[in-house]
């Protein structure tokens, strides 16, 4: 190897070459080692968000999950409510809280890059409501309580009154109340005339006597039985009289 080596060398065209290669290698280093020294100096600047859940009644809310821009960053409370955010970077930030019994308003956080330890804070309390600033570190309440379930109606007069069937069994009994007081100052000659009237809507529900009385007209017997009443009723006037 050595002899190779040796005879390598000793041609100018070879070292020339391998010269050229190792100043080619050594550029890229440096070219490198420079790209890498820019970027730690100029790299971007990162910072945490925390903040503390509460419940109404003022207890920490543990095991509840937080995310910002809708999942980019993800976390969870701890025991005593808190939860923090890591290596945020800078930019205008959306923070939702998910839980099951509680719904809290949207937090939207701008985080500056000469003042990360200090992100302006901006509450809604649902999308499109007015804006409320608040504090950092942020301390959330929630605005209401989710209900799943509707209690069950007691019985009501009113409801029962709501019912048609209900409003139809009333109806028929005021007009049995009311039917005998309207009939007592009626003449008999009105009482005669609601008897017929009784008679033709009872032949109107009954197909049996509507026929009949279709027949009796056709063959002039119903006629008969009628002038024979009329008479009766005119004798029965003038004897009262």
């Amino acid at each position: 190897h050595t002899a190779r080596v040796s005879r390598i060398f000793k041609s100018p065209a070879a070292t020339m070459v391998i010269i050229s290669r190792l100043l080619q290698a050594f550029a890229l280093l440096f070219t490198s080692i420079q790209a890498t020294a820019a970027t730690t100096t100029g790299s971007i600047p990162t910072g945490s968000i925390e903040g503390r859940l509460l419940q109404p009644d003022g207890y920490p809310l543990n095991i509840t999950r937080l995310t910002i821009n809708h999942g980019e960053y993800s976390t969870y409370t701890n025991a005593v409510g808190k939860f923090t955010f890591h290596n945020v970077g800078p930019g205008v930030h959306l923070l939702d809280v998910h839980n099951k019994y509680f719904s809290f308003g949207q937090v939207k956080i701008q985080l500056l890059e000469h003042s990360m330890d200090s992100p302006n804070c901006i509450e809604y309390v649902y999308p499109g409501s007015q804006k409320q600033p608040i504090d950092y570190p942020l301390t959330l309440r929630p605005h209401a309580k989710y209900s799943y379930f509707q209690k069950r109606p007691g019985i009501s007069f009113l409801f029962l009154l709501k019912n048609p069937m209900v409003i139809i069994m009333i109806m028929s009994v005021g007009i049995m109340y009311l039917m005998p007081k309207m009939m007592e100052g009626m003449d008999d000659e009105q009482k005669e005339q609601m008897k017929k009237q009784m008679e033709m809507q009872q032949n109107i529900t009954d197909p049996s006597k509507m026929l009949k009385q279709l027949w009796g007209d056709m063959s002039g017997e119903d006629g008969n039985e009628n002038s024979k009443k009329v008479k009766k009723e005119k004798g029965r006037r003038l004897k009262r009289e």
